[in-house]
């Protein structure tokens, strides 16, 4: 494991590609160590599609998500497709709601979770690279590495588990709509959540 892996998150694209992406462009590449000391790179999921999941145990949202079931059940029907899910820590060690690398795994675990890996961004590198704004933030990459969707997990902004049953969810929307090989119908949405704890 190199020097900068080590300290976190690592931004791979150069300096003129900064701003973050819009639906349409090329996903940022980074690397990043998950809860269990293991190392991932985009890139290396290139031929696959890729979820990113921005989560924080300490939002309601996630946690309206999560303690339904609606998280881990989203994110078992995609894997069951052979999509790699990484769902993605960005809150600041000095945040109230910071969970340790095995407290949020342990968490991950009791809430019955299944993504590919949980990834730790103390540092904020992937999220702001991303432009990744509230937990959770969902954004797809396609097996050519290309951003197709950006935005909430549902249609209904709120942090009550009963509104689940009818919001649309907009990653399987988007997902079956890829793996059928149409356009995306809904490639952008508005995001809901609490806002990320970033370092300052």
């Amino acid at each position: 494991m190199t020097a900068a892996v080590a300290l976190g998150a690592t931004f791979l694209m150069n300096a003129q590609a900064m701003a973050a992406p819009a639906v349409g462009q090329l996903a940022p590449d980074f690397i990043a160590v998950d809860t269990a000391g293991n190392q991932h790179r985009l890139s290396d999921f290139a031929g696959k599609y890729v979820v990113l999941e921005w989560t924080n145990p300490g939002s309601p949202f996630v946690r309206k998500h999560y303690g339904s079931g609606n998280m881990p059940a989203t994110q078992k029907s995609a894997t069951g497709k052979g999509v790699v899910w990484l769902a993605i820590n960005s809150t600041e060690r000095a945040a109230s709601d910071y969970l340790k690398p095995p407290e949020l795994e342990a968490w991950m675990h009791e809430q019955s979770g299944a993504p590919t890996a949980v990834l730790m961004d103390e540092d904020g590198v992937i999220g702001r690279a991303y432009g990744a704004r509230t937990t959770p933030h969902i954004f797809i990459v396609d097996p050519k590495g290309t951003l197709v969707y950006a935005g909430g997990i549902d249609s209904i902004a709120s942090a009550h588990p009963e509104d689940i049953k009818t919001a649309a969810n907009y990653v399987n929307l988007a997902l079956g709509e890829a793996f059928a090989g149409k356009a995306i119908s809904a490639a952008s949405t508005r995001p809901y959540g609490c806002s990320i704890k970033y370092k300052t």
